[in-house]
């Protein structure tokens, strides 16, 4: 006789199934392909080894407007600023800018690049930046969540952002996908390169809540850290980074990627230094982007 949870994991097991032959050829392949024996990434680091329980299935049109944000962009010396870095933390180091976290930066410089690129390549897609960096109430309609919210209400795609905190704090890269509708071919792509979260990591983020899939690029630590940090490196790491997610975006709404991957490798030993930022926190900050009262942690760690 079958117990009853065994038929539950069998039943569940078919529906995944079920699920991933409805996926175009290439992503079906990739995600049956085994993952990588150390689950590292030459660049972005540790993926996240938490059990993905979701598979994207749901077609989107070529044309669906995506909308990209950076994490914590209306949060900084609020709660949930994000992660300031290894490097800050824990080495020293002076932040990338002065009055915000050194996650917010590289999230900006991620985001901008990815909406740039995927411009070049002919993807519907768009930037958010808000107009303060301190919001409180996260219901404002100039915050991140808001303007997510309506961009996924109204049927698009709504991304953020995120670089995930260092040591035990953070759990790795990975995307942590929006709960307001069955999981989409982008989400789908995403998490094949870069890993996936749990659907209901921490209980269901603010953002994911809202409408809007979180990416966390990887820890910022090392190599991912000291990769950006290096001036003889950043350029090709940003590049790399925003390649991966401009790639990912393409076959999620059924295109072919428009260019080959920039290599990982990455040396070199310098760095760019900018006044310190009175004031910020040199504690890992595994808070979110909820501001005060709000939702809890908008990502993981850092992100």
């Amino acid at each position: 006789m079958v117990s009853p949870c065994r038929r539950s994991r069998t039943v569940v097991r078919g529906l995944a199934l079920s699920a991933l032959l409805a996926l175009p050829l290439a992503m079906a392949a990739a995600a049956q392909a085994p993952a990588p024996a150390t689950g590292r990434d030459p660049l972005t680091g540790p993926r996240s080894r938490l059990q993905r329980d979701w598979i994207g299935a749901r077609a989107v049109t070529a044309d669906v407007p995506i909308l990209v944000m950076a994490g914590h962009a209306d949060s900084q010396g609020i709660t949930g600023p994000g992660t300031a870095g290894e490097a800050v933390d824990r080495q020293g180091a002076e932040p990338m800018q002065s009055g915000i976290r050194d996650e917010l930066y590289w999230n900006l410089q991620v985001a901008r690049r990815v909406v740039d690129l995927g411009r070049q390549r002919g993807l519907n897609i768009s930037f958010y930046d808000p107009p303060l960096r301190a919001i409180v109430d996260g219901d404002d309609p100039r915050t991140n969540w808001s303007v997510g919210k309506a961009h996924a209400a109204a049927g698009g795609y709504a991304l953020e952002i995120h670089f995930d905190a260092y040591g035990l704090d953070g759990v790795g890269s990975g995307v942590i996908p929006a709960l307001h509708r069955p999981f989409s071919r982008i989400d789908e792509s995403l998490a094949l390169a870069f890993g996936g979260y749990p659907m209901q990591f921490r209980g269901g983020l603010g953002g994911p809540r809202r409408g809007i899939t979180l990416l966390e690029i990887g820890k910022l630590e090392a190599p991912l850290e000291p990769a950006l940090r290096n001036l003889a490196t950043r350029e090709r790491a940003l590049d790399s980074i925003s390649e991966r997610v401009v790639a990912a975006l393409e076959l999620g709404v059924g295109r072919q990627p428009g260019a080959t991957p920039i290599p990982a490798t990455l040396g070199g030993a310098v760095e760019e230094r900018v006044p310190l930022a009175g004031g910020l926190s040199r504690q890992p900050d595994g808070a979110g982007s909820a501001p005060p009262g709000q939702d809890p942690a908008a990502s993981s760690g850092g992100g």
